[in-house]
């Protein structure tokens, strides 16, 4: 299978809009562009939409949080494409994705006794309000007959529902007349895709198309929500913060439901990314706690003494020369090189960033052992100090020390357990091997 990269340039409202951008009916209707200035991704995106209704192969395509793998989620096996690129595990559920609140209740939500729409539960009614269209998934009942694939919701008795505010998404969502199933649009366990090149990356040769919309804002999934229990609880954290969900009706006391590891032995995940081990580079990551107190500075001195121990083998040319090489993730504490010494220190380009412009600087520099002598090679990431532009690019910064073939990791973690600092720091010991605290 020829997989195909098609760039869509088009950005904010030159796609489309909503019929009325205020008021009761603010979300109830998508309305894709005509302009001129606009055409050529429109018709790129409707090309999109006739795949996904049309094939069982998926489309990975851009939103703001990360990019998706989009599926029809009411066809069974357009459903199993996504299973089958990405190699996931069959039990874990798939968030579906909306255009406007019509598709919701016409297509997913199905009718009541007396014939009429399902309304949407109260609780969720100032959620949608404030943080609709955007990075906030809710959990709904799964309507009897199901309009879903089964594949979709894995056997639980309700779904997830989002409603994007990438405006392609929005658009390529209106264009294919179907709710899209669409997880993240990487191989399972690897870290999430933030640019198309990352897709490209782990999907080549299993996907025949990804949309290519430039880097996501967010850079971390949707935060998941449960309101349909006493009290309402946050299953993934995301880019809607425990502290801004606390400011809603009825939310004043959610509660965190999911836990920073995975939680294999539960009998199925009531969201995606509860159960398996995700966002993983192939490198060993070493995550030190915001609490460790030993990291002030830079790494620990026994991680110290490890990182810059002589590695010897072979270079591609024959050589034989230190091939250690050792990545470090930089946020709010630690200095360049996180205590390690270097030589030749110096700022390097970012791997395989293509068009796209990274949320991180990238320095290297030749590791020095106790002896003075080289014994590899030190890849450091900056991310910087502000939480929203760390969550943005952590995924690209795990994937940029992998392409650069690191062996070990050492990241620098965050504080904060009610602003997007959480999902930083679950995703990240998600993806860890080894914690210090």
């Amino acid at each position: 299978m020829q997989t195909h990269v098609v760039k869509v340039p088009a950005r904010g409202s030159e796609l489309g809009h909503f019929r009325d951008s205020e008021g009761p009916g603010r979300l109830e209707e998508w309305c894709v562009s005509d302009a001129d200035s606009s055409r050529g991704s429109i018709e790129a995106l409707a090309e999109a939409g006739a795949h996904l209704r049309d094939k069982d192969t998926p489309v990975a395509f851009p939103t703001e949080t990360v990019y998706g793998l989009g599926a029809d989620a009411t066809r069974s096996a357009a459903v199993k494409g996504i299973y089958s690129a990405k190699g996931r595990p069959s039990d874990n559920p798939l968030i579906v994705h909306v255009c406007d609140l019509q598709m919701l209740r016409r297509r997913l939500l199905g009718t009541a006794a007396d014939g009429t729409e399902q309304a949407l539960p109260d609780r969720y009614t100032t959620l949608i309000e404030r943080f609709w269209p955007g990075p906030l998934t809710i959990l709904l009942p799964n309507a009897q007959p199901s309009r879903l694939a089964p594949e979709v919701t894995a056997g639980l008795p309700t779904f997830g529902v989002r409603m994007p505010s990438s405006t392609l998404a929005l658009s390529l969502i209106k264009l294919a007349g179907v709710p899209l199933a669409a997880p993240s649009a990487n191989a399972s366990t690897r870290p999430s895709p933030t640019a198309a090149h990352h897709v490209y990356h782990d999907l080549d040769g299993r996907i025949e198309l990804i949309l290519d919309g430039g880097p996501s804002q967010v850079g971390v999934e949707s935060t998941v929500v449960d309101g349909l229990c006493e009290p309402p609880v946050v299953l993934r954290p995301g880019g809607i913060s425990m502290e801004a969900l606390r400011g809603c009706p009825g939310w004043e006391h959610a509660v965190k439901a999911y836990k920073d590891h995975s939680e294999e032995g539960r009998a199925a995940p009531r969201a995606p990314g509860m159960k398996y081990k995700h966002y993983s580079p192939r490198a060993r990551v070493v995550l030190y706690e915001a609490s460790c107190r030993a990291a002030s500075d830079g790494i620990a001195s026994a991680d110290m003494e490890s990182a810059r121990a002589s590695q010897n083998g072979h270079a591609p040319d024959g050589e034989e020369r230190p091939t250690r090489r050792v990545g470090v993730i930089r946020t709010q504490r630690w200095k360049a090189a996180a205590g390690l010494e270097v030589r030749g220190w110096r700022e390097a380009s970012p791997a395989a960033t293509e068009t796209d412009q990274p949320a991180y600087e990238v320095y290297t520099g030749d590791l020095v052992g106790s002896s003075g002598q080289v014994t590899g090679e030190l890849f450091d990431v900056n991310l910087g100090k502000d939480a929203k532009g760390i969550a943005q690019g952590l995924f690209a910064a795990l994937r940029e020390l992998d392409s650069r073939g690191a062996d070990t990791i050492f990241v620098d973690g965050i504080d904060g357990e009610v602003d997007i600092a959480a999902a930083v720091m679950n995703r990240l010991r998600k993806a860890a091997s080894e914690l210090r605290s």
